[in-house]
């Protein structure tokens, strides 16, 4: 009888039957020897073992307890959780010493000032006291551009979008253009009566911040370049950005507040009046950076007394996120090559920390700066990022390096996905 083997419904049958047995004891004391053994078997080959000493489900007596240091391998299985975008990205090898280090001596320690810029022709700019230097990325080669005269110092350096024009800030309230190409000045632009501390472009407007407050607009093309000043902040302005589609742009300054100005309509300078005036922060704001991907998102970062980082909605004036740094925040960027964004940081560690953005969880420290880290500025391929420290030294950090394989298989992907969009029209 035990090598034989019964269909399904026959032995759910029998053990509907027993069942009904079990919960009768009077009809279970009358069962046969042979319906016995027919259970016994039956126990046997659906539950390894008699039937009335085993039960399906109990609810009175607990397990036993598992052996110490017994661990289920499936709870571990499935109670991980999904790894997180932040972990997945942090993945990436990024290099924790600098790529190369450069001397920057007598650059002035002055957190208002703003000393560095990259080019998209991947030319350097950096103001050491009275003088500019130009650092060619790509040969290594650096030429003085110029050295002020007198007790006059540089205050603040950008370069136009496209082109070799450099436009520099001075002690004495002038904004001069350079052509780098010659390595000669093409004009001096008056405008303020104080240090020009920060300067933004947006195309052929530059737009210059000034040590009493004031905010100028200068059409560089025109002979009488000064088509708007504005009465922007109450102390020295120290930071200045143009958003990257020329919509607005964001002033920051010494008495803690953040401004942020539309621009005049089919005009590449502001009105006279800002659509948002922000009081959050509660130290100077130097630190703005327009996110690359979604234009009216704006990160702005708090000194001494601050030392957060603070997302805008420019579109709606809403502080999106904030987040404590424990630091004076300098600088910030965006890289451009993944969802994350750097900043530059003083005292305690002096350290550069990259964040995932939206989630602003650290991806990354970088340390060896003995100074605070006045000024950040990326490459123009988006792959290294330069520091300046008040320590005088220019650090590369080549962090946000893409896997070329990575980079060429989603731009094969891309282009499968054009053609085939192409033959659907």
């Amino acid at each position: 009888m035990a090598g034989t083997r019964r269909p399904l419904p026959k032995v759910l049958e029998s053990l509907r039957i027993l069942q009904q047995q079990n919960a009768d004891p009077d009809k279970a004391e009358d069962k046969s020897p042979s319906k016995r053994e027919l259970q016994r078997l039956i126990g046997e080959n659906l539950h390894g073992g008699d039937i009335e000493s085993m039960r399906v489900l109990s609810y009175h007596i607990k397990a036993p307890a598992a052996p110490d240091g017994y661990q289920n391998p499936l709870k571990v299985l499935y109670s991980q959780t999904k790894t997180p975008a932040s972990v997945k990205a942090s993945s990436r090898y990024i290099p924790q010493a600098p790529d190369r280090i450069l001397d920057a001596p007598e650059i002035i320690d002055d957190y208002y000032l703003n000393l560095v810029d990259w080019s998209s022709s991947n030319i350097l700019a950096v103001a050491l006291g009275a003088n500019v230097y130009l650092w060619d990325a790509a040969t290594g080669s650096i030429q003085q551009l110029f050295e002020l005269e007198a007790n006059d110092y540089v205050c603040s350096v950008s370069w136009i979008q496209e082109g070799p024009h450099l436009a520099i800030g001075t002690t004495t309230g002038n904004t001069e253009l350079w052509d780098c190409s010659e390595m000669k000045r093409v004009r001096v632009m008056n405008g303020h009566s104080a240090r020009v501390g920060s300067l933004s472009w947006n195309s052929h407007v530059l737009s210059s911040g000034c040590r009493s407050g004031k905010i100028a607009h200068h059409d560089v093309r025109q002979r009488d370049h000064l088509i708007s000043t504005l009465n922007a902040h109450a102390q020295e302005i120290c930071g200045l950005k143009w958003s990257p589609d020329g919509h607005y742009l964001a002033s920051g300054g010494n008495d803690n507040m953040l401004l942020i100005w539309p621009s005049m309509a089919g005009q590449n300078y502001t009105q006279a009046q800002p659509i948002y005036s922000l009081n959050h922060h509660q130290a100077a704001v130097k630190a703005l950076a327009w996110c690359p991907w979604q234009n009216n998102i704006l990160a702005s970062g708090g000194g001494t007394a601050d030392r957060t980082i603070r997302f805008w909605n420019c579109n709606t004036g809403a502080c999106l996120n904030s987040v404590d740094t424990r630091s004076q925040v300098c600088s910030l960027l965006w890289s451009t090559n993944y969802k994350e964004i750097i900043s530059g940081h003083g005292y305690a560690q002096n350290q550069l920390t990259i964040w995932k953005y939206p989630a602003m969880t650290k991806v990354a420290e970088l340390t060896g700066h003995t100074s605070r880290v006045l000024h950040l500025a990326m490459s123009p391929d988006g792959s290294t990022v330069l520091s300046a420290g008040a320590d005088e030294t220019l650090r590369l950090w080549k962090c946000f390096q893409v896997d070329q394989q990575k980079k060429k298989d989603y731009s094969e992907m891309k282009s499968v996905a054009s053609r085939l969009k192409q033959s659907i029209r």
